[in-house]
């Protein structure tokens, strides 16, 4: 029963969060701060699932910038818990053809996020290209998925190279974006669902990497995160046993 009412609730967010924000992306479109508002927005609705979020971002972080942030990709739950953490300035990228979706690619594109032109790159380098100019051109920072896919439980995936050539082309450091294992952690039907961390890592300086170690840029971040996610997961772990010899006492 508990399952059926967070669905019935969850839906009818996401179609009120989802008419509001195409009234304010009309009044203020291709703002640079659309896109985190509405994903803090979805992010709220972590409390109606039953997790307590803990987000943690290194002091000062948000005064530099442009970045490219980088995020494990896990499951569907991500737009309730990671979107939670959206830095300011920061959007997504899509394919243009997202444009013509009706009402959600209005949307889209109303709140500011790279649209790519594939078709008439015809290659990867031409999207990357595309992805940079944005970044320089309109100061904006963006977050992308490394591993291409969700990992449903598979730890961290390999990660394809596409966000770190972007981050060299448009000389803007990357800043990994960490969360704690959403897999299995989430269920519908019971009431405390656990806590789940965030956590962004120091910028990673590409300029130490050059435009001809990509491949070294893209394995040292992928070290960073794996590390990290590791000890974030420990730390719950630990929690949790914690909290339950003090119920068994």
């Amino acid at each position: 029963m508990l399952a059926v009412v967070r669905l019935i609730l969850l839906g009818c967010f996401v179609v009120i969060c989802g008419v509001l924000g195409l009234l304010f992306c009309l009044v203020r479109p291709f703002h640079p701060n659309n896109t985190p508002i509405f994903a803090h927005w979805y992010g709220r609705m972590h409390k109606l699932l039953g997790v307590e979020l803990e987000i943690r971002v290194p002091e000062g972080l948000f005064a530099g910038g442009p970045y490219v942030y980088i995020a494990n990709h896990q499951n569907t739950y991500d737009i309730f818990t990671l979107s939670r953490a959206m830095p300011p300035s920061t959007v997504s990228i899509g394919k243009k053809s997202l444009k013509w979706i009706p009402f959600f690619g209005q949307l889209y594109w109303l709140a500011g996020n790279i649209l790519i032109d594939r078709k008439n790159s015809g290659r990867a380098r031409g999207t990357i290209e595309q992805a940079a100019a944005a970044i320089k051109e309109r100061k904006i920072s963006v977050l992308l998925f490394p591993e291409g896919t969700r990992s449903y439980g598979r730890g961290l995936l390999p990660f394809k190279t596409g966000a770190f050539r972007t981050a060299v082309q448009a000389q803007a450091n990357v800043v990994p974006i960490c969360v704690s294992n959403l897999h299995g952690r989430i269920k519908l039907n019971r009431w405390n669902n656990g806590k789940i961390i965030i956590e962004m890592l120091p910028p990673v300086d590409v300029g130490a990497f050059g435009a001809n170690s990509v491949r070294a840029l893209s394995a040292h971040c992928h070290q960073l995160m794996q590390t990290k996610i590791s000890e974030l997961d420990h730390e719950l772990a630990t929690l949790s046993a914690k909290g339950a010899t003090d119920h068994g006492k």
